[in-house]
């Protein structure tokens, strides 16, 4: 499994992504080895501002339905609407197909993110 060193990650197996001013979000390589395949994608808060770990949507695999957890504080300024469409983009390039674009209102909470490698260290600890 690979897990890019320059994202940052959530127990909830979220990776985040900063560019600027804003940061990206979605599921990691892991996660979507875990639900499988991936069919739809729900996120009804764009616009809305969250704190962290508040339910922001869903993704719905053939085998679950699971709740998604916001990485940061913040506005969700965008969806990717593609995924709409093209839910399966999440398991071919889970890296790539980002599913929210999140403005932080607490900057500092990145601090707290996992790096790879911790987030390495939690995936091989629950499967031990």
């Amino acid at each position: 499994m690979f897990f890019p060193k320059d994202l940052r990650y959530t127990p909830e197996h979220l990776w985040v992504r900063q560019e600027g001013e804003v940061y990206y979000a979605g599921i990691t390589d892991f996660a979507q080895e875990q639900l499988s395949d991936i069919v739809y994608v729900e996120v009804e808060t764009e616009g809305q501002t969250l704190e962290k770990d508040q339910i922001f949507g869903t993704i719905e695999a053939v085998k679950t339905l699971s709740d998604l957890y916001m990485p940061l504080s913040g506005e969700i300024v965008a969806f990717n609407k593609e995924l709409v469409r093209k839910p399966e983009q999440i398991n071919k390039i889970p890296y790539q197909a980002w599913i929210l674009q999140i403005k932080p209102t607490q900057i500092e909470q990145w601090d707290t993110l996992l790096t790879a490698e911790a987030y390495q260290a939690i995936i091989n600890a629950n499967n031990d």
